[in-house]
């Protein structure tokens, strides 16, 4: 059976800490600051035969109307209203305070079976904590050092002991029969609207919107049924140059999002119709490029542009211009406020997806060799030939090809991008990383 445990507390307790211990990577932003978590994050792991789904949610403030801490609130109150269990977490080495007896007087509102972990407990400091907590009638808690992992064994004991007899309020899941998701990022400069897009894309406000910048500050990831296919969706902190990132909650969020696009399959990178393909955009497009994903451009706000026909027009060609590498990537305007263009978005990554896992048959592409030898003769340095005698695919994730060839150091670079480009062209690879590797060596099937 498929349960659902959500784990609740002020800032700085260490939620994201137990988050990664219990999942069993690192998953989730820890650091010494506060209000790291802002989005809540889900993953799984298994309690004997019950598979779990765990949320690490923002930390409980007190918050006026409107602002950034409200939202977290709503984002943490929607968990703990999804989740069959709740890890209410104080931090034992301060002790009890009052943040800590009004939010779990709401837990104890919310007709949730409840277990209170009194983290880093280690040693004597966490003592008084760890028996005051008594107070906050929420039954006896469970002593434990998220960073050191001391107490976990007992805690996982009490959470099975919980569930024991709990009906779970989400349906079962069984994860071996459902299709692999396919992994979309969503990357762009701060404030472009990634998180109003990943909202508008799965119908409800999931990911925390508004008008200041750097809202999200780790990779969370949602998950997505578009047209029967399973999408897992990742949200990313916004990039900006390296030189204005001043503060170590913001670099670590950078660090988040750069792995989220080395595990994406297609990124999609957002712009912002008001200020389209700024440096930061081409660099970010370039990063993507080189760790080889399938990529699409979405232009976000569209619903602001009054001349439509010719912006569109004029930005494909910027784009085909300033990006070479990845020649023919799809340019989809959107509007993630208003809902609009996002199918054409979705069916331009889903198309993007199988660009990338294309494989080439041999024998075209031995063809097409031949082909682009006699339209264009390789160099000959010193005056010897270079002779490019084979070609073959050994990977798609991105397509790559690997030419054959009698002196493979001295063969140009522009050769090398004239075949890419020719690739390219005549077997319909819009947009998609190419790779092209010049190998010393005869045909290896000369002969057989």
């Amino acid at each position: 059976m498929s349960y659902t445990i959500a784990i609740l507390g002020r800032p700085n307790v260490g939620k994201s800490t137990l988050f990664n211990r219990l999942v069993g990577r690192r998953l989730a932003l820890v650091d010494d600051a506060p209000g790291l978590t802002r989005d809540r994050r889900m993953s799984r792991f298994e309690l004997g035969d019950r598979k779990i789904r765990i949320i690490d949610t923002a930390g409980l403030e007190e918050s006026l109307d409107g602002s950034i801490e409200e939202r977290m609130r709503e984002q943490t109150f929607a968990a703990m209203q999804e989740a069959d269990l709740i890890l209410f977490m104080i931090d034992a080495r301060a002790g009890v305070i009052p943040a800590d007896e009004a939010f779990a007087a709401i837990v104890r509102q919310s007709d949730r079976p409840v277990l209170l972990v009194a983290n880093k407990a280690e040693g004597r400091a966490g003592d008084s904590g760890y028996y005051d907590s008594y107070r906050l009638g929420l039954g006896e808690p469970v002593a434990i050092s998220a960073e050191h992992g001391e107490g976990i064994a007992e805690l996982l004991a009490q959470m099975d002991e919980k569930l024991s007899g709990v009906e779970p309020l989400m349906p079962d899941e069984d994860d071996d029969e459902q299709e692999r998701p396919l992994r979309i990022a969503i990357v762009g400069r701060p404030n472009a609207g990634k998180s109003t897009l990943i909202n508008a894309l799965i119908g409800e406000e999931r990911m925390i919107t508004g008008p200041e910048a750097g809202l999200t500050r780790d990779s969370i990831s949602v998950e997505l049924d578009y047209d029967g296919r399973a999408v897992r969706l990742f949200d990313t902190a916004g990039l900006r140059k390296k030189a204005r990132i001043k503060e170590r909650p913001e670099h670590l969020s950078v660090v988040d999002a750069l792995r989220a696009i080395r595990f994406a399959e297609v990124v999609v990178l957002l712009l912002d119709v008001n200020n389209p393909l700024e440096k930061q955009d081409l660099t970010i497009a370039d990063l993507v490029a080189k760790e080889g994903r399938a990529l699409v451009i979405a232009v976000n706000k569209w619903d602001l542009e009054k001349e439509k026909n010719a912006r569109i027009s004029k930005l494909r060609k910027e784009v085909a211009h300033l990006l070479p590498q990845v020649k023919g990537v799809p340019v989809v305007p959107v509007s993630a406020l208003a809902g609009r263009g996002l199918d054409k978005l979705m069916k331009a990554v889903l198309a993007a997806y199988e660009t990338w896992n294309k494989r080439l048959p041999t024998g075209q592409l031995n063809r097409f060799l031949d082909e682009a030898l006699m339209r264009h003769t390789p160099p000959a340095p010193g005056g010897r030939r270079i002779r490019l005698r084979y070609m073959t695919q050994p990977n798609a994730r991105p397509p790559t090809f690997i030419v054959f060839c009698s002196r493979p150091k001295d063969l140009p670079e522009s050769y090398s991008r004239y075949l890419v480009n020719g690739l390219r062209e005549n077997f319909d690879l819009p947009g998609t990383p190419i790779r092209l590797h010049m190998r010393k060596g005869k045909n290896p099937y000369a002969g057989k």
